[in-house]
Order: C-alpha cells, then structure tokens, then sequence
C-alpha cells in the first residue's frame, strides 16, 4: 500500500501541466474545405477557423488511400509496408506479430492520461475483447446511419452505403450528432487527470446524406463541377485501373449516364458543411470548457475522394484527389495563422503529439515529430508516401508527386504548374533526375499482406494480378 501510495504522489506532479488531446476525425474528407482553397463554394467556417487558430498543413498526405491501414498506420505510427496491413481487414490486433504495438492512446494512458474514444478513430470499434486495452471510456460507434427504407439512388449501386439525397429530416437524427453530443458531454465534465480524447465523425463517407438546410447551401443551378480534362487517362498507365479495379463507387460515366453526378457533388458538399457543424459543436464545447487553455486539438481525414476526377468516384488511388487530407494542429503552444507547405504524413500525428504532450518518446515510430514546423512552418521535411498495397506508391515534395505502380509503371506531375495533375511528365527525359531523386523515398522492403487480408486488396501471384482474390483478367477491362 505505501509503494502504491508513493507512486500516486509522485504521478501528481509528474501530470501537471501536461496538456489534454482532443483527436477528430472525419471520414472520406478530401481537401475541400475552405481555408484549402480548393471548391470555391464549399462552406466549413468551423473547420476553417480551427485552422485559424493554429497551423494548418497545405501539404499534408495519407499513408494509403483506404480506411483501414490510413488509420492504423495512425495510430501505431507505422507505414503499411512496415505493418503488412493493406485492405480494409484484418483488426490489426488479431495479427499476433501487431499484438504488441503500443497505439497512441496506449501511449498516453501509459502516460497517466484518461483516454476516451466517440465514434471512428479507428477503421472498426475495438472488438469487446480488446476495449479495455485500447481506450478507457467509450462513447457511441460510428454507424453512417440512419438509412432510409429504400435507397435515394438507385441503378447506380446495391451497396446499401452508396446512395445520396436529402435525409434525414433533421441534424439530430444522424448519428454523427450523437458522437458529437457525446463528446460535448465529455467535455463538460470535470477531469481528475488529463485526458485524451478522440472523435471520429461519418460524414462525407457515402451515404452522402444531410438534412435540406445544407443543400440549400449548394444551389444546383449555381452549383460548380470540379474540374475534368477529356481524355485525361489518355497519358495514365493501364495499371492504375488495378488499384480501383472493381468497387462499388460508381465510375464518371455511370454517374452520367444515370444524371446523378450533379446530385452527388451537391450531396458530398451538403455531407461536408454538416459534419463541419458537428466539428463546431465540439470546438464550441472545448472553449466553454476548463480545459480549453491546456489542449491540443488535432483535425485530419484518413484520405480523400474523387468526385469524377480521372473518371472516377470514391478513393483507392494515388493521384491528388485521394491522397491529400486536411491537417490542422491548435492549442497550447502553437502559434495561430500559420500555413505549412512542407509534406506531412498522417503518422507523424503519433509522434508529433507524443512530443507536444512532453511523454517519454515511443520506439520504433516511423513518422517524424512535426514540431519543427509548427515552429517554423518553412522548416524543410521528407516526402509523403502514399501507399496502396505492395509495389503501389506516391511521393510528394513541395513540388512534385511521383507515382510507380506494381508493374514498374510510372507518372510524374508537375503540382505547382498542373495542380489538377493532368499531364504525366514521367516519359520526358529533362525530368529524370526529378524521378530519381523522389524514387530514392521509394521503401526498401514491402511486408507482404498479413493474413486474413481482404477488402480492397491488391496482390501479384506468379505472373498474374489478382483484385481481391480474382484474376484481373478475367474481368472485362477498367469496369
């Protein structure tokens, strides 16, 4: 008793001062949101004034374009090529060789933090098994409901999740005002010890539903379409199609033919200034708070989404559209109005909180603290990689964004000069150093897919590719 007695003592000074973490999330949110500049009409005031107050990441990049390793790689702060976790299964935890890996909230309840989690931080709820190691106090699951009885589109999909439209009646039957009022509980309560807390939003991961007042944000007759170039694929390599080779986002041509690309831009907006609101109700709730001055809040998106670009919809690529997220750091210690164009990774998010928190660092992170930015914003960093399963990579400078595919295939673009990356410069020569020298970030070694991989997952047998464990030609081409 005396021991224990002597270490709870001593843990009270040791967490004083230490600064509290609220997390969000929001999912299949691309760079459109306001202080990004990206959609001239997109409305995220909350967002944007979140980024005001801190700095805000331009160039900043997920470690792969789907849900699942986006968000493990977060966590464990460890690259999908380190982890061999690709597609959207397994848990990672049910890897044994993953078993071990201590996850940033294990990090900061190590710490002597209370950790909390409300809605999707992770790709999935922990499994009830492993709750208690995870987090330790949990609030409502993500679901992206309510679903209406019947689809809102339909002859587009017949996965329940992809549809669209004006639904549900009001912001408070959607499930991401419950995670909201969830957290804004937690908030409003009194903490013993510093606490860790993170919120995951749905919304704009299809179902792109909201109620009629976001719409109203977004006039159809006014509404602008995001940029496309015929014939854009033209100087792609065929070996791109593999990374979204058959999926339930519809292609651009389905989506015209069935007049519902309009109706999705429109729906994914409306989805992005709702949960914008919810991300405002949150902020409003830290700054009523007594915990707002001794925070770090910490905005991202696991990745972004198309809406049409390069002829498709939905993510799974390694172009712009899919790999660039909104990042934003504020709170304690971090100087307002900055803008970073130096590439950031979302794994640095581990280890740069780790830094700001001031706790023991955690071996083996492959991110790099961002604290140097956040101090400097010009302070020159590493190339982003962007990874979709093994042989699939992008890297990013300031500049740059080099692409080579599974097949040794290969796509150069010039941001600065083609931010919409229309013109593939790989096959000119003048550019050869440019590809060398981004090559050199290409990982050395690649883990293969862990077992009980699936969903979304690429992999080379023999001399044949196989999408999600079907010959790629057997399949008619690019479906």
């Amino acid at each position: 008793m005396k021991t224990l007695l002597a270490c709870l003592l001593l843990a009270v000074p040791a967490l004083a001062g230490k600064p509290n973490v609220v997390l969000i999330g929001i999912d299949d949110l691309n760079d459109w949101i306001g202080c990004l500049d990206t959609h001239p009409q997109v409305r995220t005031p909350h967002i944007d004034r979140l980024a005001a107050s801190g700095t805000l990441f331009t160039n900043a990049h997920c470690q792969a374009p789907v849900c699942n390793p986006s968000r493990t790689s977060m966590v464990t702060g460890l690259r999908p090529t380190t982890t061999g976790v690709y597609g959207l299964a397994p848990w990672f935890r049910s890897v044994p060789e993953l078993r071990q890996l201590v996850s940033m909230p294990q990090a900061f309840h190590g710490a002597g933090y209370h950790t909390a989690l409300v809605g999707k931080i992770y790709h999935t709820f922990p499994p009830k098994k492993d709750r208690a190691a995870e987090f330790d106090e949990y609030g409502p699951p993500c679901n992206f409901g309510p679903l209406p009885k019947k689809k809102l589109v339909e002859g587009i999909s017949e996965h329940r999740l992809v549809d669209w439209g004006v639904y549900p009646e009001k912001d408070e039957q959607q499930n991401d005002w419950e995670i909201a009022s969830w957290a804004v509980d937690f908030l409003g309560r009194d903490h013993e010890k510093p606490f860790f807390l993170g919120v995951g939003f749905g919304r704009p991961h299809v179902p792109c539903f909201a109620s009629q007042e976001w719409f109203d944000l977004y006039p159809d007759e006014t509404l602008k379409m995001p940029p496309l170039l015929d014939g854009d694929r033209d100087d792609v390599p065929e070996f791109a199609w593999y990374l979204n080779w058959r999926l339930p986002e519809p292609r651009l041509k389905l989506l015209r033919d069935q007049g519902e690309w309009r109706n999705l831009v429109r729906s994914y907006l409306a989805s992005v200034s709702f949960a914008d609101s919810q991300v405002g109700r949150v902020l409003d709730a830290l700054h009523e708070s007594s915990a707002a001055d001794n925070t770090l809040v910490v905005l991202f998106s696991d990745h972004g989404w198309h809406l049409g670009e390069k002829d498709i919809s939905g993510k799974n690529t390694l172009w712009e559209r899919s790999t660039r997220v909104p990042l934003i750091f504020s709170g304690k210690g971090i100087d307002a109005r900055q803008r970073s164009r130096q590439p950031a990774e979302l794994l640095d998010i581990y280890p740069t909180l780790v830094d700001l928190a001031g706790l023991d660092p955690v071996e083996g992170l492959e991110g790099l603290s961002l604290r140097p930015q956040l101090e400097n914003p010009d302070t020159p960093r590493r190339p982003a990689i962007t990874t979709h399963n093994p042989g699939n990579h992008s890297v990013c400078d300031e500049r740059w964004r080099y692409i080579r595919y599974g097949d040794g295939s290969e796509e150069l673009y010039d941001r600065e000069n083609d931010p919409n990356e229309w013109h593939n410069l790989a096959g000119k020569a003048e550019h050869a150093d440019v590809i060398k020298r981004l090559a050199g970030h290409l990982p050395d070694k690649e883990a293969k897919h862990v077992p009980g991989s699936g969903g979304r997952t690429l992999e080379k047998r023999g001399d044949r590719w196989f999408w999600e464990n079907k010959p790629i030609d057997s399949l008619e081409k690019s479906p």
